[in-house]
Order: structure tokens, then C-alpha cells, then sequence
């Protein structure tokens, strides 16, 4: 593949991944490049967006090219969104997500997150 042809992929891709930093002073406040715990907020929040944007156009090609339709693609995201929900039940014991939010039971949350090292 010529650089030619990633040229505008890489160009829309390093642009949208700036909103890292307004994403990163949300969480934590406005901090330097080189703040450990910022540099890895906006590293994580760049992933999120690159995956986003990949999984966008993917699902938009897929559906374009007849391989699916939207509506089979969306009762596959819907299955694979609870699959991960049970999964991460599974993992943070005590707390369940719910239409308006997590759910706790309040003393196996509290053990998990005790064995888990959540900060205060």
C-alpha cells in the first residue's frame, strides 16, 4: 500500500485523536505531558477513539458491501454487549450494571474492591 493511499487515514486519524487531552483534563484536570497518570489516561482515551473510528468504518464497509445488514449487525452488538456484561459481573463481583447504572451489593462489592486495591 502506497503512503499515498494512508496519507488522508493517517491525517483524519492524528486529528481526531487530539480530543485525547480534552478527554484526559475531563477526568483529571488539566496536567502536564510527562504526569503519569494523565500520559496513560490520554493513551487510553487515543486507543478508544482509534477503535471507535475502525470499528465504524468496518461495520459501515460490511453493510455496504452486503455482507450484513444493520439489523443483523445490531443483534450481534446487542449479544456480544451482553456477553461482556456478564463477564465483567463475573469479574468485579458484587456490582452489575443496570438501565441506569451499576448496582451494588454492598458487602460483596465492598469485598471486591478491597481485594482489588480501589482507592478510596
Amino acid at each position: 500500500m502506497s503512503a499515498d493511499v494512508l496519507a488522508e487515514p493517517w491525517r483524519s486519524l492524528n486529528r481526531l485523536a487530539k480530543w485525547r487531552t480534552i478527554f484526559a483534563g475531563w477526568q483529571l484536570g488539566t496536567r502536564s505531558k510527562g504526569d503519569p497518570e494523565c500520559d496513560a489516561v490520554r493513551d487510553h482515551r487515543e486507543v478508544s477513539l482509534m477503535l471507535r473510528a475502525e470499528n465504524n468504518a468496518l461495520v459501515a464497509m460490511l453493510v455496504q458491501k452486503g455482507v450484513c445488514t444493520s439489523e443483523e449487525w445490531g443483534r450481534a452488538l446487542a449479544l456480544e454487549a451482553k456477553h461482556m456484561n456478564r463477564s465483567l459481573e463475573a469479574f468485579f463481583p458484587g456490582m452489575r450494571a443496570t438501565d441506569d447504572g451499576i448496582d451494588l451489593d454492598l458487602p460483596e462489592a465492598a469485598e471486591t474492591m478491597k481485594r482489588m486495591n480501589f482507592k478510596p
